[in-house]
């Protein structure tokens, strides 16, 4: 006994069965194991010579394991793969194979190559059971290793690389095909030569399937490449997508149609006082005149002064129709209509001319230039070259400002001496006898004279025009509107005078009257203001109402500011002394 267990010859478990043969046979292979066998170098060293039959020698047997093992198969080349369901090949004998017997009813049978002692110690040719006893009673259901050694589940049928059918199950079994009938063993076919390459194959297939594929097992494609490559792609169009819509978005402000905020209709009316107040409401009352004739033409601002169709303007913006020109009046609206001239007078710069057959007309209201203080806001209107409804707004500048305008024909005739309002609101040619209005859209005086920056010739020579740098004058309304009702009520305006003429080349501090007058006559007419009153020839007037006078304009300037009748209290320099003299003014007719 061994680790419990007999130490004597075992039993084979699975053997290959041999046919039963007469007792020839029989006693040949109970000889096998005895004392007597010889051993002779006949057809191979495996076969066993026993009288005159030779049969294949038993496979050893393992003491140490539960059951026999069939003998171990031939090396296969080192080229191919050994197949586990492959046979061994038999060896070769010169005698051949002894037929297997049929399975018994019950399923199992006796090697024909089985130790010749059961466990029982037996030999085998006194069993009446055919063969060695199992280690345990048969099974009805059949299964191993209770019942008979037969048959155990068959393995899948594998393709072999050789060829396409499967392996044969092995003898025995219950699926093997029946045993072929008795006849001499066979030589072992020789084995195949080994294949090149093993190819893919399924071992779950049916049979006769043909390979996937010869040669190597397909390489599988690893997904990480493909995945980088995707990814590199994607970001590469990603990449030219966002550009083009990057650039499209600001070239064009966006995909949708671009709509800027605004603010929503509000009350069109502004406040009476405010410039577009303003403008509003003297706007219907100013026109613009285009003059034309003696080949001369002219372009210059008028407003209405009554329903009859007066209209108060410049001389020098008519003065170019002569007494036969053509002088069209054209309102705010775009309506036109002939006018003719009423009056003129070249020492005030001022004209009237009439409109007839013109309804709606609308005048402009009068205000007091007494009351301009410098400061107030005032704002002109007109048609600076010829750009009608012109609005500018500035302030009174300066008030009192004595100027002088014309003197175009050399003779004085066409000189005007103006106490200006001076402002700062852009004035240009082409706005002259527009009104300059105040804060309540009154007129406080008429447009008439820039100083301009001097200004470089133009391409033919001539001297080119000036624009506004805002020093702009403006005559009074107080004194426009006495030389107006002057003009519409008598056809011409008369201006207070003292009765004296002045020494116009005195660069000495006040106006100095002359010794002679024009042509030879005394410079101080007799019977008039101011003989009446003890001025001499010679004497320097200084101060007119207590108010400095620096020159013979300005002393014009101060007195054409009055009303013929007006009394007027002198300062005068005699002999160094100063003195003071009383008078009324008197009156001359203008031209």
């Amino acid at each position: 006994m061994e680790n419990g267990k007999p130490t004597g010859p075992k039993p084979k478990w699975w053997s290959r069965p041999a046919r039963p043969e007469p007792s020839s046979v029989t006693d040949a292979v109970a000889t096998a194991d005895t004392p007597d066998a010889v051993h002779d170098a006949g057809p191979g060293p495996d076969t066993v010579r026993h009288g005159a039959q030779v049969v294949a020698p038993a496979a050893p047997v393992d003491d140490q394991a539960e059951y026999p093992l069939a003998a171990p198969a031939p090396t296969p080349a080192p080229a191919s793969v050994p197949d586990p369901q492959a046979q061994a090949p038999e060896p070769d004998t010169s005698v051949a194979e002894q037929p297997h017997p049929q399975p018994a009813g019950d399923g199992w049978t006796d090697p024909a190559d089985a130790v010749p002692h059961g466990h029982d110690g037996l030999p085998a040719g006194d069993r009446t059971d055919g063969g060695v006893r199992p280690l345990h009673e048969p099974d009805e259901y059949r299964t191993p290793p209770y019942g008979g050694p037969g048959p155990w589940a068959p393995a899948p049928p594998v393709q072999r690389p050789g060829g396409g059918t499967p392996p044969p199950y092995p003898s025995g079994s219950e699926y093997a095909a029946p045993a072929p009938a008795p006849g001499p063993l066979a030589a072992p076919p020789a084995p195949a030569p080994a294949p090149v390459q093993w190819s893919q194959y399924d071992p779950w297939s049916s049979p006769g399937a043909a390979l996937t594929q010869a040669g190597e097992p397909p390489r599988k494609k690893t997904r990480r490449g493909m995945a980088f490559v995707g990814a590199l792609l994607f970001a590469l169009l990603a990449g030219v997508l966002g550009g083009g819509v990057g650039a499209y978005l600001e070239r064009n402000g966006g995909i949708s149609t671009v709509e800027l905020p605004q603010s929503g209709a509000e009350d069109s009316g502004r406040a009476p006082d405010s410039i577009a107040g303003i403008a509003a409401s003297a706007l219907p009352s100013v026109v613009t005149l285009h003059v034309s004739g003696s080949g001369e033409q002219g372009t210059g601002t008028g407003f209405v002064l009554d329903a009859q169709g007066h209209i108060l303007t410049n001389n020098h913006v008519v003065d170019p129709a002569g007494s036969s020109g053509d002088i069209s009046v054209t309102f705010s609206g775009g309506e036109t209509a002939r006018a003719t001239l009423v009056g003129k007078d070249s020492g005030y710069d001022l004209a009237v001319v009439k409109v007839t057959g013109v309804s709606g007309l609308r005048p402009l209201p009068l205000g007091n230039s007494d009351n301009v203080r410098v400061g107030d806001p005032v704002v002109a209107i007109g048609a600076p070259f010829d750009l009608q409804n012109t609005v500018t707004a500035g302030i009174i500048s300066a008030k009192e400002r004595p100027i002088t305008a014309g003197g175009e024909k050399g003779d004085g005739s066409d000189v005007s001496y103006v106490d200006a309002l001076q402002t700062d609101a852009p004035i240009n040619p082409g706005n002259s006898g527009g009104p300059l209005v105040d804060s309540k859209a009154r007129v406080i005086g008429i447009n008439s004279a820039i100083r301009a920056a001097d200004s470089a010739p133009g391409p033919d020579g001539s001297a080119g025009q000036s624009g506004s740098i805002g020093l702009g004058f403006a005559i009074p309304i107080n004194q426009g509107k006495r030389v107006a009702e002057e003009l519409i009520n008598t056809g011409k305006a008369t201006h207070p005078v003292i009765g004296v003429s002045l020494d116009m080349q005195y660069s000495g501090d006040g106006a100095r009257v002359g010794e002679k007058g024009k042509d030879g006559a005394a410079s101080v007419t007799a019977g008039g203001p101011a003989a009446k009153a003890g001025v001499r020839p010679g004497d320097v007037i200084t101060k007119v109402d207590g108010q400095r006078v620096h020159s013979g304009e300005e002393l014009i300037v101060k007195i054409r500011a009055h009303r013929p009748g007006d009394r007027l209290e002198l300062t005068i320099t005699r002999n160094g002394k100063e003195q003071t003299k009383t008078l009324t003014l008197g009156s001359s007719t203008g031209t």
